[in-house]
């Protein structure tokens, strides 16, 4: 069978790349066609767009950008129709992928299968009546979605947490410290994490606060991981002459050789605490005193990370918007290095996290459902 998938980042690139290798066992006849990014080309198919061409964060900077979103979203819809898939799949990347699924059910009426559910329980609430006339079935990662989309009408498939299959997965699980800081060229010293975003407007917003914060933390080496697509040399642009190391394409063994991280908020937030690493949590908000009086109006949650929200309780600090400052960012990080009763109650409450996810198996059992259904549909057209 044929698919034709979409992931809008980097995350949605890994998570799409681990299904296509699934939907591949299955299916031995299977075909690709995608907007995604390098993971997913391992995979094998066609790639029609790299996500970084597609990366554009608020509404400001989407606006700025209208011609290429506008032409992006022209392209794709020209690969579908010349593919002509048996099934469109999407995952998260919501304002993108609504669309497209509006457009793949209408004009092809194709089967459309959305693979990590937009944060519509967050904020734009009303999006599920485009997924309720648009999407066929949804898969989701997080347990509380299936409550939520109960209220709406609308059956849900929790599959388990990809999240959860990447780090029990993950590579060089038996290397030591010593091993790290020597393959990384790195000192024998203490490190602390910093992982500021996927995209550069992020990265540019939060490194440079975040690197303040950790100045005066001299026993301790700063190391920050590097986002996939973002070329090595602009970190250094960002924050010339300020004292930090880079690793590439290690993020989980650097957040296992970690005393504490700085983390921005996404699906990094969940990583760290898998792996049972202290953190703190940022998030750049511009306008920020006027932007959380309007969080408050606007988004239906408690909290932003993903470690909070399945926890549905505080476990790990989050600065956002005007509380993240360098001077709250290098108070939390002391906390958590010289507390350790703090860290032990956060580490804790990571173990419950881990069990209320469950078992790894996301990925096999999202490619068995779509191939399931897939199989229906094609028996009751003959």
């Amino acid at each position: 069978m044929k698919y034709f998938l979409i992931a809008g980042e980097a995350s949605g690139d890994l998570h799409a790349s681990n299904l296509m290798r699934e939907l591949k066992k299955l299916d031995a006849d299977a075909q690709f066609c995608f907007l995604g990014g390098d993971l997913m080309l391992g995979q094998g198919g066609k790639m029609v767009k790299h996500y970084r061409e597609m990366a554009f964060m608020g509404f400001i900077n989407v606006l700025k950008n209208a011609r290429t979103v506008l032409k992006n979203l022209s392209d794709c819809k020209q690969a579908i129709h010349d593919f002509k898939p048996d099934a469109l799949i999407l995952i998260d990347y919501p304002s993108f992928n609504l669309r497209i699924a509006k457009f793949a059910k209408k004009e092809l009426a194709l089967p459309v299968y959305y693979y990590i559910s937009p944060k519509i329980w967050v904020w734009k609430e009303f999006r599920i009546k485009q997924i309720k006339k648009h999407v066929d079935k949804m898969f989701t990662i997080l347990p509380f979605e299936t409550e939520f989309y109960r209220k709406h009408n609308y059956d849900v498939c929790y599959v388990g947490n990809p999240t959860v299959d990447s780090i029990t997965s993950r590579p060089n699980q038996e290397q030591t410290f010593s091993e790290f800081c020597t393959k990384n060229n790195l000192p024998d010293k203490p490190i602390i994490a910093v992982l500021p975003g996927s995209r550069k407007q992020e990265i540019s917003n939060c490194l440079p606060v975040i690197l303040d914060g950790l100045s005066s933390f001299t026993n301790y080496q700063i190391v920050v991981s590097s986002a996939p697509g973002i070329e090595p040399n602009y970190y250094s642009e960002i924050i010339p002459g300020t004292d930090f190391q880079i690793v590439f394409d290690q993020t989980y063994e650097l957040l296992s050789h970690a005393e504490a991280a700085v983390v921005n908020s996404g699906t990094a937030t969940l990583e760290t605490a898998l792996l049972g690493t202290p953190q703190v949590v940022v998030y750049h908000v511009a306008f920020g005193r006027i932007a959380l009086m309007l969080k408050a109006i606007f988004i239906n949650v408690k909290y932003v990370s993903l470690v909070n929200l399945i926890a549905d309780k505080e476990v790990v600090k989050e600065l956002l918007a005007y509380h993240f400052t360098a001077e709250n960012v290098s108070k939390e990080v002391e906390k958590l290095i010289a507390d350790s009763a703090y860290r032990e109650k956060m580490v804790k409450s990571y173990q419950e996290i881990k069990k209320v996810l469950g078992e790894p198996g996301a990925s096999i059992n999202t490619a068995r459902k779509i191939v399931e259904l897939m199989n229906r549909q094609r028996q009751k057209r003959h």
